[in-house]
């Protein structure tokens, strides 16, 4: 069995080329720190879905073999699939960039989000840094630090008067994103119908680390200082869960019109949309969203940094736990929500053309940084951290550095933040220990009214909250995870449902509860295809133990939509064992 699952699972290698211990850890307290004796296991997976496997049993077709596996793919992703081959995304090409449109109405944008077109390309090689550049809290920025970036984004947005057509200019950079994600470019290749999307699949991660890294250096060398560093939004600690105040100014380069104004000043961030208006179970339903999508749900690799993505495959097969929660989160909460107004499109921040318009994005995107960081150097798991697959590692995108040079970087290139030059500011990481304490009284299936099973209801659309009884797979202490599959959404609107198993309280504005499993979100988004498809895995390994159904045959998982679930609709789901050790390697 092993023999024919390497290709797609995980293989044993050599370690990471860096390591974690020649740097400090990114928390300040010991009780925060791991080592994990397993960390230098690694992930293979590949987009192949057309060849067959050699094993002792003969040739096996691979569909047949992911599907055996589980969690990895599902059976709607391969066979909406069928030319995901083993060919990693490459770099867009400029010169058939097309218009961008807004995501309702398919009206050109009132800004074109086509970058410059070049000269030559070149294959970027990053600089030798004899010190690392030290990102911020934003919370806790010096006045100096505000003052230089205050100094620097101004640069950047005098360049778009004086040079409008210089691709280190505010609105050239905040197209970078409009143009990556909104339809302006088609996968390179015989791909003409298909989008290139970098949300929603592996190439989240390391193509918003790019964005930044030279997003970064282009501010650093507007002001002539190669140190200059971007803050980040500490939206994971308490003291940082409000919206910085260096953005809450009017007067400064720093501010855009287009927030929420509910959500300035003391505000507190609502990460889960739970609805609750007590600012203290906001904190904890943030904690504990921030805990559950960084450990508690995730059971692969794949689970957080997101699903396979390659050449020729449909976009949005599936985001990390990370981008489907607190990031998603932080886009909607910070948009302004008019949807009869002047901003009934939720710009900037609360939609993907627009939200590199508002500098927040950047601070809040080196938080999402910071935390896979985190999750590679501090999540203590046995879950490996790197994926070996040449189809993530060779992913390509084109971006224009801080001397106009258009440039071409690979997504393996960037794993170590500190080969970039650049690490954070260590702060406390309150969410890391902040399991929710276990049921008094267990749950009983028999106790929850208003049940079906997933076989008379699905497909199901999420109009109203939903209860279905799922059957394990295993009875006794299981280790398994519940798989939500053929999410088909309507990408022009905010999408948001958080999973509960075995609840019978029903106080869904609290995310602070053994019963909690996880979250799905998107950030509206236009493309060729309005209608996504995604998969969900959550990991229920420490919820049963929890709220103890080791002896029960089913569970009841209920679905709770928060925002458009009219909108979403859900074509499977089950549970599956989590791929062990020796599945795996």
């Amino acid at each position: 069995m092993a023999s024919f699952q390497a290709s797609c699972t995980v293989l044993s290698t050599n370690p990471r080329s860096h390591s974690s211990s020649s740097t400090q850890p990114l928390s300040a307290k010991p009780s925060h720190l791991f080592t994990n004796p397993r960390r230098s296991h690694r992930f293979q997976v590949s987009c192949d879905a057309k060849k067959n496997v050699e094993t002792s049993q003969g040739k096996i077709d691979r569909r047949n073999m992911l599907l055996g596996l589980g969690g990895l793919y599902s059976a709607a992703n391969l066979v909406s699939n069928p030319s995901a081959y083993a060919d990693p995304v490459q770099a867009p090409d400029f010169t058939k960039c097309g218009d961008a449109h807004d995501v309702a109405t398919g009206a050109l944008l009132d800004a074109k989000c086509c970058p410059p077109l070049p000269d030559k390309i070149i294959d970027y090689e990053i600089p030798k840094f004899e010190v690392l550049r030290k990102r911020p809290a934003a919370h806790m920025a010096s006045k100096e630090q505000v003052a230089k970036y205050e100094k620097a984004i101004q640069a950047m947005r005098d360049l778009d008067t004086s040079h409008p057509e210089d691709p280190r200019g505010f609105m050239q950079q905040a197209n970078i994103h409009c143009a990556y994600c909104n339809g302006a470019h088609d996968q390179v290749g015989n791909y003409d119908k298909l989008d290139l999307q970098v949300h929603n699949s592996w190439l989240f991660f390391p193509f918003h680390r790019w964005y930044l890294y030279f997003y970064e250096r282009i501010l650093g060398s507007l002001i002539n200082d190669p140190t200059f560093a971007l803050p980040f939004w500490n939206w994971d600690n308490p003291k940082g869960m409000t919206l910085p105040p260096i953005f809450d100014k009017s007067s400064s380069p720093l501010y855009d019109e287009k927030r929420d104004p509910k959500n300035n000043g003391s505000a507190i961030v609502d990460l889960t949309f739970s609805g609750s208006t007590d600012p203290l179970q906001l904190v904890a339903n943030n904690l504990s969203s921030i805990y559950s999508e960084m450990v508690r749900s995730v059971s692969t690799t794949t689970d957080f940094v997101g699903k396979p993505y390659c050449a020729g495959s449909k976009p949005s097969p599936g985001g990390g736990s990370s981008e489907n929660g607190s990031h998603t989160g932080i886009h909607w909460w910070v948009g302004t929500k008019e949807p009869t107004g002047p901003n009934k499109f939720n710009e900037d921040m609360g939609n993907f053309y627009s939200a590199g318009r508002d500098p927040v994005f950047y601070c809040h995107h080196s938080n999402v940084d910071r935390m896979w960081t985190i999750w590679r150097d501090v999540v203590q798991t046995d879950i490996p951290k790197d994926i070996t697959s040449s189809n993530y590692l060779n992913a390509e995108f084109l971006f224009y550095d801080e001397n106009k040079r258009l440039v071409r970087v690979k997504a393996g290139d960037c794993f170590d933040q500190r080969k970039l030059g650049y690490d954070y500011d260590r702060v406390d990481l309150p969410w890391l220990n902040y399991r929710p304490p276990p049921k008094a009284v267990k749950a009983k299936v028999s106790n929850i009214s208003d049940t079906k099973t997933a076989a008379s209801v699905l497909p199901v659309n999420l109009k109203d909250t939903v209860r279905i009884i799922v059957p394990k797979s295993a009875k006794g202490k299981a280790n398994e995870q519940l798989v939500l599959e053929d999410i088909q959404t309507d990408t022009t609107k905010f999408i948001k449902f958080d999973v509960f198993i075995n609840d019978e309280d029903d106080k869904i504005e609290e995310l602070d509860r053994a019963e909690y499993a996880g979250s799905f979100a998107q950030v509206p988004h236009k493309s060729k295809n309005t209608q996504g498809k995604a998969t969900i895995s959550l990991k229920l390994t420490d919820l049963y133990d929890d709220i103890d159904v080791s002896e029960d045959d089913t569970i009841v998982v209920t679905i709770v939509p928060r925002s458009n679930g009219k909108d979403v609709t859900i074509g499977g789901i089950k549970v599956i064992p989590v791929p062990t050790a020796a599945q795996s390697s």
